[in-house]
């Protein structure tokens, strides 16, 4: 079958990186690294490691590199603790030239001998970066006699940026949390319980989620990595259920602990209502149905309910409007279109950085015929796209705000370093509200004036 024409022209390198949902037979590439002459927007593996290991907050994050890796990183989520705010600390060994030369070891050894005594964690993370990475720094015998010296768990995270991409670096989280998981007593676990993978508690949305399973009357014993702790971590094997959000990061870690424990996984969304209710459904089954199932659908009733009457009030402003879905997990993407199509909206481009070929594969089982599934696209593809589609709405992260706002379109920041939740059922009426306030601010028609020489 020929390639649907695309409406801008792209790299060879890059051709199958952007389909028509309905192009049968048409695979789509990705899961590849950039093309020369189009740098795409993937993060390295230092970042990608960080950025699921941030959230655990009685843990010591220390980057033995640079002082940039960790300046870039510190703060990287919105992801909040309801008890220890050490994640919110950046340490670094800052290795510099002298390191290069003699070797980062010394300095390694030193900072951990500063900061376990001064910080008192239950736990450290220690990354390597590309500058330890090359020079050979032996992070794994460091932190090796830094747990026996310490009696705390020092976890290397081998994580050189150029070792792969920023999914390689959700794999390296993966590892380190395994070796984690299996060293705490399991004790007084109910049988109904269940571990939550893949959430990062921004905003807070980590406990909205606890709280619609504990109302069901399942246990909620690790929040992986969102509000995480590093006791509940090392417990978490004696979970019935690993319940996995985000797939491209924590996939892995689930698939690991059911060969090492014997415990499925079951991939679910939070992102908008029809996909929070199906979560709680699929877990109330896993456990039988039964009460857990009837509090399910009590809990998805009443929920809906509250938010309903505002959510059809906006839906009629914006019935009809177009959007762009471009976002860091394919899994996000899936949900938004569904959330879209519920306020009336219609989604014309939908993709992601780092999805897979299953992935997108269900992205375009969903999406309407002349919709275009994007894969790691540059930002001078992303920003053509939107302008030749007509785009009313882009929806990504901190990296395309500025092609928004640059082409006169509205904007919602739905990654994770935003500062609100936009997860399950209230969180779908703090995004349609985001969404109405976006699309119908009057500084788009400011936007719009002539300029002076007659230029718009």
């Amino acid at each position: 079958m020929s390639q649907v024409p695309l409406p801008i022209s792209m790299l060879d390198a890059r051709q199958g990186h952007a389909v028509m949902a309905h192009e049968a037979g048409q695979t789509m590439s990705c899961e590849k690294h950039s093309a020369a002459g189009a740098v795409s927007q993937r993060a390295c593996v230092f970042c990608g490691s960080r950025v699921v290991l941030y959230p655990i907050s009685d843990a010591v994050h220390l980057v033995h590199g640079p002082i940039g890796c960790a300046s870039y990183t510190w703060d990287i989520r919105g992801s909040l603790s309801s008890g220890p705010q050490l994640h919110r600390l950046s340490f670094a060994t800052d290795m510099r030239e002298d390191e290069v030369i003699h070797g980062g070891e010394p300095l390694l050894k030193r900072a951990l001998a500063d900061l376990i005594p001064t910080h008192q964690p239950n736990g450290v993370f220690v990354y390597g970066t590309c500058l330890a990475g090359l020079i050979g720094d032996d992070i794994e015998a460091i932190c090796r006699e830094a747990t026996a010296a310490y009696g705390i768990p020092v976890i290397p995270v081998e994580a050189p940026g150029f070792g792969g991409t920023k999914k390689t670096g959700y794999k390296v989280a993966c590892e380190a949390l395994g070796r984690l998981v299996g060293q705490g007593d399991t004790s007084g676990i109910a049988k109904a319980s269940i571990n939550i993978l893949g959430d990062f508690n921004l905003a807070g949305e980590t406990w909205d989620l606890r709280r619609l399973y504990e109302a069901m009357g399942i246990e909620v014993v690790a929040t992986i990595t969102g509000d995480g702790r590093i006791g509940d971590i090392q417990r978490a094997h004696g979970a019935a259920l690993n319940v996995v959000q985000c797939s491209g990061s924590m996939t892995s870690l689930a698939r690991d602990m059911e060969s090492r424990f014997g415990i499925p996984f079951k991939q679910v969304s939070y992102v908008g209502m029809e996909d929070t209710a199906e979560a709680l459904y699929t877990v109330a089954k896993h456990f039988g149905g039964g009460d857990y199932l009837t509090r399910a659908q009590e809990i998805v009733v009443r929920e809906c309910a509250s938010v309903m009457p505002e959510l059809k009030r906006l839906r009629k402003e914006l019935q009809g409007k177009t959007a762009a879905i471009y976002t860091g997990g394919a899994f996000k993407a899936i949900s938004l279109v569904r959330s879209l199509r519920a306020l009336g909206m219609r989604p014309v481009l939908a993709g992601s950085q780092t999805g897979g070929g299953d992935d997108y594969e269900a992205l375009r089982s969903i999406c309407d015929d002349d919709t275009l599934v994007v894969d790691d696209l540059t930002a001078g593809e992303l920003a053509a796209f939107c302008r030749r589609g007509g785009v009313d709405l882009l929806i990504g992260g901190v990296k395309e705000r500025p092609i928004a706002l640059k082409l006169g379109i509205a904007f919602c920041d739905h990654n994770h370093e935003r500062k609100h939740a936009l997860a399950a059922f209230s969180g779908m009426l703090s995004f349609a509200r985001e969404v109405h306030a976006s699309l119908t601010s009057p500084v788009w028609d400011l936007h719009r004036l002539p300029m002076p020489g007659g230029q718009s």
